[in-house]
């Protein structure tokens, strides 16, 4: 793809760049650039980590370990069960 390129091409596309940014920006722009590939490369071995791990079947949620609860623990239940009374006023 760049076989072709020699030093000589490489500075003249430096100074183009230079021409064209300017001295002052060009250190925040280096800092951007590789701000942008420190991000790319780390979401890139994210990736085939994942892909690895689903590779080998080791999905951390179907694996880990849950205690039983008890319905009490839980959620304590304060109401008492509403049963219809004979002694509730209706009107027939």
């Amino acid at each position: 793809m760049f076989a072709g390129l020699t030093g000589w091409h490489l500075l003249i596309i430096l100074a183009v760049i230079l021409l064209l940014f300017g001295a002052p920006k060009l250190p925040g722009l280096a800092k951007s650039i590789g701000q942008s590939m420190r991000i790319f490369k780390g979401e890139v071995n994210e990736m085939k980590k994942d892909g690895k791990a689903e590779d080998q079947g080791s999905d951390t949620v179907e694996n880990t370990v849950v205690p039983p609860t008890t319905p009490a623990a839980a959620s304590p239940q304060t109401t008492s069960p509403q049963t219809p009374s004979s002694e509730s006023p209706t009107k027939q």
